[in-house]
This record gives structure tokens, C-alpha cells and sequence, in this order.
């Protein structure tokens, strides 16, 4: 059974047209793991977040979600963040249990400089994980950023955002993305004998994937994870899975 999973694991990862040497990044869930190629987050790759309604203009849901993806990494090496707008708090980064003192951050002055400088950080000796702005990214940016980060495996992820408003561009038509996430902020909840506020969550979408299938879950950010601490755990719990209708059992009908 090993040597099989071993089997489907490297079949997975040439479907995503990935080196197979990069490996993944677990969450530490089989609830989610197993939807991703290779039982994670295909590393070497670049990954694409969006937001709804206000969230696009702000990306603060998805940024704040990408980051504790990219946590892990930032412990391997540098994190460098490419923005549209000077607003990114890094205390609040640290807060959620980014280790801000990994991070470079970087304000383009457009778009085109944005996917330059992402392409310039993904090449560059040292960079584990490359965070960027873009409003969109179409398939020809997409394979180029896909070039990027083969050249020495680090990871991106594309905050699909809006900076300054206006009316949304055309959906791209195609995209090179290993995964495809949508981000919404959830109500938090305290835990046990606890008043007031809870972690951070939110609900994620998994909409598309190379080599996996989608799914859609409820994430809280894990206050007792520890950068320092190098155990393996990832900075993101999964509190429930949601309606999927891949999984969700035959509801019986009873008659009136």
C-alpha cells in the first residue's frame, strides 16, 4: 500500500506539471490533505487567492489567509511581499503567528511592475515564499510565473486584488495556478469558559486544483502554533469541512 501511494503521489505531481523533488506542504489534516496532490500544497508553484464583494478592493480576508499559508516557508527562508497599496500591517501579520522579521516588503507602482518584482524575489538566493498584488493575471503571466519559481523552488501566492476600486477586469480565460482559493472572513467563536472573541476564521473554497479536487472549509487561525518551535504543525486548524456535495452522504427523503 505504501509503495501505491508513493506511485500515485508522483503521478499526481507530474500532472500538475510540478518537479516532483519539491514536495508539499501538509495541512495536517486528511479532511483537506487529501483533496490536494500529494497529501498538500504543492511547493514550487504559485497559488491564486480572491475575495468577495469589499474584499476584493481591500484583500484583507485572503492576505491574512495567505500568510498563515506561507508561514511555514517564511521559517525555511525570506518572504517577500509585493503590494499595490502601502497598507500592510506587519505587527498584525506577526499577531497571527508570521514571522515578521523574514518578511521584505515591496510597493510596485503597477501591475506590470508588480509581476516583475515577484518574478526578480522567486529567483533570488534565500526567497522560501513570494506574496503579490495583482488584479489579474492572465495565462501567459501565469506560465511566466510558473518559470519563476522553478528556477529555485520557492512558492507564490497571487492576491487577486482591486487596490483603488473600480470596475472588475474580464475573468481571465485560462490560468496556470496549482490551486484556486476563494477567501471570506467567518465569525469567530471563544473557546470553552471563554468570553469575547475567538481566533480569526475564515471559509475557504477551494475552486480549482491541479491533480486534487475542490472542497470547501471553515479554518481558524492556531494560537498555540509556535514558528520557533519547528514541530511540524501548520498555523492553520480546520474547525469543519462544509457542504461538498463529493462527500456528503445521501440525505433520506420522508414521505409527508
Amino acid at each position: 500500500m505504501a509503495d501505491l501511494a508513493a506511485i500515485r503521489a508522483k503521478i499526481a505531481a507530474l500532472e500538475t506539471g510540478a518537479r516532483a523533488d519539491r514536495g508539499s506542504l501538509p495541512f495536517g489534516d486528511p479532511r483537506i490533505d487529501a483533496h490536494l496532490p500529494g497529501g498538500g500544497l504543492p511547493l514550487g508553484r504559485w497559488h491564486e487567492l480572491a475575495g468577495e464583494g469589499l474584499e476584493t478592493e481591500t484583500a484583507a480576508a485572503p492576505s491574512a489567509f495567505a500568510a498563515l499559508m506561507a508561514a511555514p516557508l517564511a521559517c525555511r527562508g525570506e518572504a517577500v511581499w509585493v503590494m499595490r497599496r502601502d497598507d500592510l500591517w506587519a505587527p498584525g501579520l506577526s499577531g497571527l503567528g508570521f514571522p515578521a522579521q523574514r518578511l521584505i516588503q515591496v510597493c510596485a507602482r503597477d501591475e506590470a511592475e508588480a509581476f516583475s518584482v515577484m518574478e526578480d524575489a522567486l529567483g533570488a538566493v534565500g526567497v522560501a515564499a513570494v506574496l503579490g498584488e495583482v488584479e489579474e493575471i492572465d495565462l501567459t503571466a501565469g506560465r511566466r510565473l510558473q518559470l519563476a519559481c522553478e528556477k529555485r523552488g520557492a512558492t507564490a501566492f497571487v492576491l487577486r486584488r482591486r487596490p483603488y476600486g473600480g470596475r472588475p477586469r474580464r475573468e481571465p480565460a485560462g490560468s496556470a495556478a496549482a490551486t484556486r482559493w476563494r477567501i471570506a472572513s467567518a465569525p469567530s467563536e471563544p473557546g470553552p469558559n471563554e468570553f469575547g472573541l475567538g481566533a480569526p476564521r475564515w471559509r475557504a473554497v477551494l475552486e480549482r486544483c491541479r491533480g486534487g479536487r475542490g472542497g470547501q472549509w471553515l479554518f481558524e487561525a492556531e494560537t498555540a502554533y509556535s514558528m520557533e518551535a519547528g514541530d511540524g504543525a501548520h498555523p492553520l486548524r480546520l474547525v469543519a469541512q462544509l457542504a461538498d456535495r463529493q462527500l456528503a452522504p445521501a440525505q433520506p427523503r420522508r414521505a409527508a
